[in-house]
């Protein structure tokens, strides 16, 4: 199964109509290259509050609620994507109203069939609890595709292992992470906690990114990191772990995921990390003993 996962230069598209040709053209591109699983970048709605009057966009919470306007037609363009190309997108996060002027920063998947699910961010980042509008989600879930069960950790929430392990443990072998950082050292934080994970579960994590500058907006300003797909470290997987990664010119990385090489991995793997996690919850060792030394 070959995945791709988007490093996503943030534009300034005149409306929606600019902002769907946009994402279309780089779905498109993914799809050529044999992609059956597509992820796009976390906030990649936002890219179309470039339309906005320039008070209301340059406004994070007033750009939020003009921006529901179009969460209809964002739900049914990531359907048309998603059937036109047969393939499952992560069609990025749109910050969906959910009541009392309270928002969710939610990952749609959208399958070949034109069905339509989601995962909410578990946990929000310092930018966003100061917003004051964005909540966190309340339910961690697993898809049952025809590819298999796939999982979407939202950026931050892939730096939490009971967040991944949770959703191994329910058949996960995929974890799809939309992401967005604004510093090197976020960007560092989502590599590290995207390898940590498919070390930890032995599964493949992919995440795509936001790249460039855009100044207009108050979330979108400053775009770093790679793009990457990650495997377990352990015989027949790359020795770092990194099965494909873009650069700085590249709008994709793409690699073909072997879930068979995976379950073999954790059967007869040099190590099996994913089987020996429960050897850390013995009781005996719930608690860290302070001894002098």
């Amino acid at each position: 199964m070959r995945v791709a996962v988007a490093r996503y230069a943030i534009g300034e598209p005149a409306d929606f109509a600019a902002f769907a040709d946009r994402v279309a053209a780089r779905v498109d591109a993914a799809a050529r290259a044999g992609a059956q699983c597509v992820v796009l970048p976390e906030y990649l709605a936002l890219e179309a509050a470039a339309a906005q009057e320039h008070a209301v966009r340059a406004d994070f919470v007033r750009s939020l609620d003009a921006l529901q306007d179009q969460r209809g037609d964002y739900e049914a363009f990531a359907r048309e994507l998603a059937r036109r190309h047969s393939i499952y997108l992560v069609a990025g996060t749109f910050l969906a109203a959910h009541g009392d002027g309270r928002y969710r920063n939610r990952a749609w998947l959208a399958t070949p069939e034109g069905a339509l699910a989601f995962q909410d961010k578990l946990t929000l980042t310092g930018f966003e609890r100061a917003s004051g509008v964005i909540e966190p989600g309340d339910a961690i879930k697993v898809f049952d595709t025809a590819i298999g069960r796939i999982a979407i950790d939202v950026c931050y929430d892939i730096e939490f292992p009971l967040y991944a392990r949770a959703q191994a443990e329910a058949g996960a072998n995929l974890l799809l992470v939309p992401s967005c950082t604004d510093t090197e050292a976020g960007a560092s934080r989502v590599r590290i906690g995207c390898q940590a994970r498919a070390l930890e579960n032995q599964a493949f994590v992919a995440c795509a990114v936001t790249a460039g500058v855009a100044d207009w907006s108050p979330a979108l300003d400053r775009n770093t990191g790679s793009a990457a797909i990650y495997t377990p470290v352990d015989r027949g997987f790359p020795a770092d772990g990194i099965a494909a990664a873009t650069g700085e010119r590249d709008d994709w990385a793409w690699a073909d995921v072997d879930l068979d090489a995976l379950a073999a991995a954790r059967r007869e793997g040099q190590v099996a990390n994913a089987a020996d996690w429960p050897a850390q919850q013995r009781p005996a060792l719930a608690r860290a003993r302070v001894e002098r030394a």
